[in-house]
């Protein structure tokens, strides 16, 4: 791991014990990943500025560490503690701003060779698992892959839900959503109007266009001959009888002596007959 052998050495005349090296493994996990320890304590002091080096008092107390972090690019302040307890190593990390907090519980013997302390190469046992858990459970959330797992995985439900909300929209069983109706208004009659109720269906004059039936024998567009009913029909309408362009629908057959059968034509068997 780049730089974590750097580091080791300089600091390995501090190292007296495996919870030591852990807390050197932690800490270089924290600058790999942007930060810089400002001191050793809870309290700020005159001396704070950024590096990537431990402090010179970073492990006087073997039971419980306490180093403070910044951002390289922010003032906030993370407060990262180790307590140990019988063979494990508890870590707390607090962000002073926003008092968020995560933890992660180490067990030494998994990680660090007692007997290897001052060789770099044997004093580390499997390393990535640490590192992945460093990174997994006590780095704050933006800096996990975890994190951005969940971001894309966030993303990614926003693209379903906008699909679905597509589908629905696009679905003919489904009832629409009562929108205002955008653009002209349809030109709807004066209420008013004695046939505003029904229209052209009870305007016997056709004033308002067009005819209420489903075919006007009078105005159906084939040609017909120059009847004009409001002239009258002889023996069956007087004149006048219907107005002047009113719809009329004949009940009869229209002019005299139309051709047809002579009811005494055929009379019946003995008409003539006095008693029948």
């Amino acid at each position: 791991m780049a730089g974590l052998e750097v580091l080791y050495t300089c600091v390995s005349g501090s190292i007296g014990c495996p919870q030591d090296a852990v807390v050197c493994f932690v800490h270089w996990e924290m600058i790999k990943s942007g930060y810089r320890c400002i001191g050793s304590g809870d309290e700020p002091r005159s001396s704070d500025k950024k590096s990537e080096l431990l402090p010179a008092d970073w492990s006087s107390n073997k039971e419980l560490y306490s180093l403070r972090y910044k951002p390289k690019d922010s003032d906030n302040q993370l407060l990262l503690k180790a307590i140990a307890v019988d063979s494990t190593l508890i870590f707390n990390l607090m962000n002073s701003s926003t008092q968020q907090v995560s933890d992660l519980t180490v067990n030494i013997s998994d990680h660090v060779d007692a007997e290897q302390l001052q060789t770099f190469d044997s004093v580390f046992k499997d390393a990535d698992s640490l590192s992945e858990k460093v990174k997994t459970q006590l780095l704050p959330p933006q800096d996990r892959p975890t994190g951005q797992r969940t971001e894309r995985k966030s993303r990614r439900e926003e693209e379903e839900d906008e699909q679905r909300r597509r589908g629905d929209d696009s679905d003919p069983l489904r009832i629409p959503n009562r929108h205002p109706r955008q653009g002209t208004q349809p030109n709807w009659p004066d209420p008013m109007h004695p046939f505003a109720a029904g229209g052209a269906d009870l305007d016997p004059f056709g004033s308002r266009g067009g005819g209420g039936m489903i075919m006007d024998p009078l105005r159906s567009g084939y040609p017909r001959s120059g009847f004009d009913p409001s002239s009258g029909i002889p023996d069956i309408l007087p004149p006048g009888a219907v107005p002047p362009g009113a719809r009329f629908d004949p009940f009869g057959p229209v002019g005299r002596h139309r051709p047809g059968p002579d009811r005494d034509h055929m009379p019946p068997p003995g008409y003539d007959d006095m008693f029948m």
